[in-house]
């Protein structure tokens, strides 16, 4: 073979390796972005759910306090 020939398939060789170890490690980094994403987007759905469940128990909260007022005030009135 020519020296020509051998330094081209060196070359094709040298290119072909860096490219797929380039293709190997950027592939690395997107799955462990896509990783740290889907923690964020856990954490934030787990606070969704908890603030319904707070909105959910003031609003019963609220409902004991207006039933705890009309008994106080019916109570004021027959003491009246």
């Amino acid at each position: 073979m020519s020296e020509t020939i051998i330094v081209a398939l060196l070359s094709l060789l040298g290119s072909l390796g860096g490219t797929l170890g380039g293709i190997a490690l950027n592939s690395k980094l997107s799955n462990y972005r896509i990783e740290q994403l889907e923690k964020k987007v856990d954490k934030h759905n787990n606070l969704i759910e908890r603030m319904f469940k707070a909105e959910e128990d003031i609003t019963v909260l609220n409902e004991k306090i207006k039933v705890a007022n009309h008994r106080i005030d019916d109570l004021e009135e027959r003491k009246a």
